[in-house]
C-alpha cells in the first residue's frame, strides 16, 4: 500500500493547479544548499584554518589535491559535508575548484568514479554546453580538480523557494534541451538508472501501490516497442537541479557530473518540473517541451516524473524524521513570530511533493487509458 504520508504532520495548505502546468497539458492544449564549481563569484581571499581535528582533514585533502595537482594553491572552502570538501585555490594565473571525497564508502567512490569519467569524456568528445574544463584527477583517491567557471547558481537550494526570473527559465531549458539532442559514442556513457527494478523496489518499499506498479510497467513495455530515439533512449546530466547550473554572459555552464548517462526521454526536464514546484508558468512550459514529440515523449516523461517525485519523497520523508529526532524540545528555544522552522519548511515541501505526485499518478493512469 502507498504508505509514504504517514509520517506528514503538516496541515493541509491550499494549492490550485493553473491550466497547463501539471504533468502535461490542459485540455486547451493538448495535440539543501549547493554550491559548485564557478558558485564563488566574487575575488579570492581568505585563509583556510588548518588547526584542529577539521585541519588534519583538509590538510590530507590539500595534499591529494597537490600530489596530482602540484601547482595547485588552495585558497578557500567553497563547501563542506560528510561526504566530500570542495576548495577553491589557485593554478598558477587561473582558478580552480578541487572536490575530494571524505566519505569512501562504496556508493559514493563509484559515484565520485562516474563523475571523474564523465569530466574525461568531455576532453576526447565536447559536450554541446559549457562545462568545467579538467585539469587533473584520481578516482582511487577521490580527487579532482577542474577549472573554476564565472557565473552565478540559477538557484542556491534544492526547491526553489519563488519563481526564477523567465530569462532564467529560458537559459537552463534552453542548454538542458541542447545536451539532450547529444549523441556521444557508443559506450562512452551507461544507463544509470534501471527503471524496471526502480520501480519493483519502490512497490517492495511501499511507496507505489500495485496499481502504479502495473501502469508504470505498461507505459514501460510500450516504449520498448516505440522504437527510434524513444526506445534508444536520450543523454542526460541526470541532476538537473538548478543549483548545478551555472549563468553567465557567455551562457549556461552545467556542473556535478555524477549522474550523466542515457534515460529515458524527459529525465532531465522531469527533474526540472519537479524542483520548480512554486514556478507554475515554468512548469508549464517544461511540460510542453517535454510532449512536443508526442505520445512517447509524454509517456517517457511521466514515468521520469513518477520516479523522481518519489525519490524527493522519500528524501524528505527521512529529513523530516531526522530533524524531529533532533529537534529541541518544544519551548526551549525561541522563535521569531512569523518565521518558518526547518522542520516545519521540510513538511510543507513534503506537502507539496505529495500533491505533485498525486498529479503525476492521474496523468499516468490517463496515459495508461489512451493506449
Amino acid at each position: 500500500m502507498y504508505t509514504a504520508s504517514s509520517s506528514v504532520s503538516a496541515p493541509p495548505r491550499p494549492r490550485t493547479v493553473p491550466a497547463g502546468s501539471g504533468p502535461y497539458p490542459g485540455p486547451a492544449q493538448v495535440g539543501r544548499n549547493r554550491r559548485w564549481a564557478g558558485a564563488v563569484t566574487g575575488p579570492l581571499s581568505g585563509r583556510i584554518d588548518l588547526s584542529g581535528p577539521q585541519g588534519a582533514q583538509l590538510r590530507k585533502a590539500v595534499a591529494s589535491v597537490q600530489r596530482i595537482c602540484p601547482e595547485f594553491n588552495p585558497v578557500q572552502v567553497m563547501r563542506r559535508s560528510g561526504r566530500s570538501v570542495l576548495l577553491v585555490g589557485t593554478t598558477g594565473r587561473a582558478t580552480a575548484v578541487a572536490k575530494c571525497l571524505l566519505d569512501h564508502s562504496p556508493v559514493w567512490v563509484e559515484r565520485f568514479r562516474h563523475e571523474i569519467a564523465a569530466y574525461r569524456a568531455f576532453v576526447r568528445h565536447r559536450p554541446p554546453v559549457r562545462v568545467p574544463r579538467l585539469i587533473a584527477a584520481d578516482p582511487d583517491d577521490g580527487t579532482l580538480v577542474v577549472e573554476r567557471m564565472p557565473g552565478r547558481a540559477a538557484a542556491l537550494s534544492r526547491h526553489v523557494a519563488e519563481a526564477p526570473p523567465r530569462a532564467d527559465v529560458k537559459a537552463v531549458l534552453g542548454a538542458v534541451t541542447q545536451l539532450n539532442r547529444w549523441r556521444p559514442p557508443a559506450g562512452t556513457f551507461d544507463a544509470p538508472l534501471d527503471y524496471a527494478s526502480r520501480i519493483a523496489r519502490y512497490h517492495e518499499l511501499g511507496l507505489f501501490t500495485d496499481r502504479d506498479r502495473d501502469d508504470l510497467q505498461k507505459l514501460l513495455h510500450g516504449l520498448a516497442h516505440a522504437g527510434g530515439r524513444h526506445g534508444m533512449g536520450q543523454f542526460c546530466h541526470g541532476d538537473a537541479l538548478l543549483s548545478n547550473m551555472l549563468l553567465s554572459p557567455a551562457g549556461p555552464v552545467l556542473v556535478d557530473w555524477e549522474h550523466a548517462g542515457w534515460y529515458l526521454p524527459g529525465y532531465d526536464l522531469a527533474t526540472l518540473w519537479t524542483v520548480l514546484g512554486d514556478a507554475p508558468v515554468a512548469r508549464r512550459r517544461i511540460s510542453q517541451h517535454a510532449q512536443a514529440g508526442g505520445p512517447a515523449a509524454r509517456d517517457a516523461f511521466l514515468v521520469n516524473l513518477m520516479l523522481v517525485l518519489t525519490r524527493e519523497i522519500r528524501t524528505y520523508e527521512t529529513a523530516v524524521q531526522r530533524t524531529m529526532r533532533e529537534a529541541p524540545p518544544a519551548g526551549s528555544v525561541p522563535v521569531q513570530p512569523g518565521a518558518v522552522s526547518p522542520g516545519e519548511e521540510q513538511r510543507l515541501l513534503l506537502r507539496r511533493l505529495h500533491d505533485d505526485c498525486a498529479l503525476a499518478r492521474r496523468a499516468v493512469r490517463a496515459a495508461v487509458g489512451t493506449r
